[in-house]
């Protein structure tokens, strides 16, 4: 009795200490070697080819590419762990070493820039644009610190709405605040629990910060509104909104 032998995959042939991977889901850049590596424009194209393992004569073909720059290039980006291993690959009588990208998407962190990040405490007014960036950029670097202290194969408890409003004036949205306003303070003083208990001492628990920004969407369809009743740039209706929370903190 005859028995078909099932070949090996020629493509990524797995080898000891070095298995084929896919990419992880979200890579968090802080170093500028990484950060140069990353925005180079010949390794941003590699690295969004390599969603699949590939070897440097792969690439070099499917970019159009000199082999001697497309290894140069691989090499450095392995360097900097945005490529990882994935196995190798056999061409003739040779094996070739395939790379995939180390993540789905990446992100770089405001930490890159310094002091000269986008920071809400320098731009206290809170209706301004700049306030808002600055708070998305906090916003940013806690969630990352979030991530580096959660133990591995955890989830980080976040939270997030997006939906989009529109208003047809500066006095709609002046009602919209209004309410949201009051809506955010019932909900936290229902369901928060205090940061200090009755003798002034911290209150146990977890603490976790609530982001609220509202902005107007920019498009080329919009032009209408660029006039004396554009809610989008009315002075009028929004007003500084001081959220007290449980215990007596205001952010």
């Amino acid at each position: 009795m005859l028995h078909r032998t099932r070949r090996p995959r020629a493509a990524l042939p797995r080898t000891k200490g070095n298995p084929r991977r896919r990419p992880l889901g979200l890579h968090i850049i802080r170093d500028l070697d990484r950060a140069y590596s990353l925005l180079h424009p010949v390794r941003r194209r590699i690295l969004e080819m390599l969603s699949e393992p590939e070897s440097s004569a792969g690439i070099s073909h499917r970019l159009k590419l000199p082999r001697q720059k497309v290894n140069y290039h691989v090499k450095e980006m392995a360097r900097t762990r945005l490529l990882l291993p994935a196995g190798r690959k056999r061409k003739r009588r040779f094996y070739e070493q395939c790379y995939v990208a180390s993540a789905k998407a990446y992100v770089l962190s405001p930490e890159l820039l310094g002091k000269l990040a986008a920071d809400a405490g320098t731009m206290p007014d809170r209706l301004s644009a700049g306030h808002l960036l600055g708070l998305a950029a906090q916003m940013q670097k806690e969630v990352n610190r979030a991530m580096d202290l959660t133990p591995g194969g955890k989830k980080v408890a976040t939270l997030s709405l997006n939906r989009e409003v529109r208003f047809t004036s500066a006095d709609q949205r002046a009602g919209f605040t209004r309410a949201l306003e009051k809506a955010i303070v019932d909900v936290v003083g229902k369901h928060a629990s205090p940061f200090q208990l009755k003798d002034g001492s911290p209150a146990p628990g977890r603490a976790f910060r609530i982001v609220l920004g509202c902005y107007p969407i920019a498009a080329e369809k919009d032009k209408e509104w660029r006039g004396k009743d554009d809610p989008a740039t009315e002075p009028g209706g929004w007003k500084d909104v001081a959220i007290p929370l449980p215990g007596g903190r205001v952010d």
